[in-house]
């Protein structure tokens, strides 16, 4: 299974949802089949992950350092099998670029049980990054509860 994040410019929230997903699914069963990935649906390739998302997952154990960023493709979204974006916009985006998403693209906090948007964080404060890599903590986790226990 391929489990694709994806934001704005791939350098905040969907790296580090990813990250995040990853360091779950070593603790899980069930997810041991689970690739992860992210892509920003403006993002430009390379860019390195925002300073402050390295420090805030850096605080939670997770090195975010070798991340660089990824423009969303086709491809991308035809390899995934679940795709799961920060905001209602970015779904709203993936589904009008990319039709054949639409069963498998959810919003993260919908996907997760939860409400809302994941706000982004960028050219805030370090206490802000923090805060979003708490609560994509929480929606990683019940996403990853959940492929756990359908085996993937």
């Amino acid at each position: 299974m391929k489990v694709l994040f994806v934001c704005t410019g791939n350098t905040c929230r969907s790296s580090m949802a990813a990250a995040i997903a990853r360091r779950l699914l070593e603790d899980c069963e069930g997810g041991r089949g689970v690739r992860v990935s992210s892509a920003g649906v403006a993002a430009f390739p390379g860019d390195l992950a925002s300073p402050e998302a390295v420090e805030a997952l850096a605080g939670m154990g997770i090195d975010l350092s070798g991340h660089r960023a990824t423009l969303l493709t086709a491809d991308d979204v035809g390899r995934a099998d679940l795709i799961l974006a920060m905001t209602g916009d970015h779904l709203q985006h993936i589904k009008a670029l990319f039709p054949g998403a639409s069963g498998k693209a959810f919003t993260l906090a919908e996907y997760a049980g939860a409400f809302g948007d994941v706000p982004d964080p960028f050219r805030q404060s370090l206490a802000v990054y923090c805060r979003c890599a708490q609560r994509l903590e929480e929606l990683v986790a019940c996403v990853v509860d959940r492929l756990c226990k359908s085996g993937s």
